[in-house]
């Protein structure tokens, strides 16, 4: 019997709630590669049932530029005691282990960017750290010749930026088109944030917008860096009895909450470039669960709402003014009973089959 050949797949987090990476292992799987998943394990991390094996770290630091030395060292320590037919790393953070291994061992790497990392918002007002990210991805990337990313305007950017070709994996769900009709029938309304709690994501401004919205609840489902914030937020505005944190939820758990709101919010400011061009998985998720969205006024985002006629686009986060767009989408029965139905087709057209056939461009010639 012929050896299935072996990726291994490397990602700085613990695995539980990375959908994109799931749903990119489990595609490999059934091409016939032999996957392996590498992270990390936190304190708080619950326990994996996935198809293909797992192996998540201890690490000693949990942020900072001395976690980011310690995970890289290890998973470079890992790959080269490990075989591997093919190295696939996910996002800048895990590049530089992978890139060294493939050069070590000669074998090819494969390279999945989830955002534009040197233009994220964490690192906008730290120029010194973010030329250290700079500096490292100018020294690989131009390099790699197996490359893909969220968006055609990412893409574009690596491409023109250093020459390497991008091709494009949506972050779109297998889908359950059928999910759509499972509606809950109460009367107070469902306004749901679901993803990373991060500055730039509009929260601050949302939460805000609930002392002008009546009769619905915002619903936050997710975990970050200014989770804590936020929350005490939500105690000095006094809204407790209006927004809800769920804290992480697992993949199958959020599947199950998703669909159960009446509005997805996926509401970005426009900090740098990684958020202007934002394409995120939550917008996919809201239209495969029958979600009417409301969506920040950025290029690729509100290309999606327009191109389909699935919601409302905000022009403003000031709180009085979101307050206007998040009602306006909530009320408006006319507007809600199209979008509905678009949402319908926007789900069968906006499918995980068609993104898988970008990968197996990729990877087929490594079978």
């Amino acid at each position: 019997m012929k050896r299935k050949k072996q990726i291994i797949v490397s990602v700085t987090n613990d695995l539980v709630s990375d959908n994109r990476v799931h749903k990119v292992c489990t595609s490999l799987e059934k091409m016939g590669f032999e996957i392996l998943l590498v992270g990390r394990k936190l304190k708080t991390s619950p326990e994996l049932t996935r198809t293909y094996p797992t192996h998540r770290m201890h690490l000693f630091f949990t942020q900072g530029a001395c976690f980011y030395a310690e995970y890289n060292f290890r998973v470079l320590l890992f790959l080269l005691f490990r075989k591997a037919d093919v190295l696939l790393a996910n996002d800048l953070d895990a590049l530089t282990a992978n890139y060294l291994a493939s050069k070590i061992k000669r074998v090819p790497l494969v390279y999945d960017s989830h955002e534009y990392f040197t233009e994220v918002p964490e690192l906008i007002d730290r120029p010194r750290v973010k030329k250290i990210w700079e500096w490292l991805e100018s020294k690989m990337l131009p390099n790699l010749k197996h490359c893909y990313t969220v968006c055609d305007s990412i893409a574009a950017i690596y491409h023109e930026k250093y020459g390497t070709a991008f091709k494009v994996v949506r972050n779109i769900p297998v889908g359950n088109v059928e999910s759509h009709k499972n509606k809950k029938s109460t009367q107070e309304k469902i306004i749901l944030y679901q993803g990373a709690i991060n500055i730039g994501r509009g929260l601050e401004q949302a939460i805000k917008a609930m002392h002008f919205i009546d009769d619905a609840q915002l619903v936050i489902a997710g975990d970050g860096d200014i989770k804590e914030q936020l929350e005490e937020l939500v105690s000095t505005e006094k809204l407790e009895n209006k927004v809800r944190f769920t804290g992480r939820l697992s993949i199958g758990e959020l599947a199950k909450l998703t669909p159960t709101a009446d509005l997805g919010l996926s509401i970005e400011e426009d900090l740098g470039l990684n958020y202007r061009f934002a394409l995120p998985n939550k917008l996919f998720d809201y239209i495969h669960a029958g979600v009417p969205v409301l969506v920040s006024n950025l290029p690729e985002m509100t290309a999606i709402v327009e191109e389909y006629n699935i919601g409302e686009i905000s022009h403003s986060h000031h709180p009085k003014d979101l307050a206007q767009s998040i009602s306006k989408a909530l009320i408006n029965s006319d507007k809600r009973i199209i979008w509905m139905e678009n949402l319908m087709q926007a789900a069968k057209e906006l499918t995980w089959k068609n993104e898988e056939k970008v990968l197996k461009s990729i990877f087929s010639a490594f079978l």
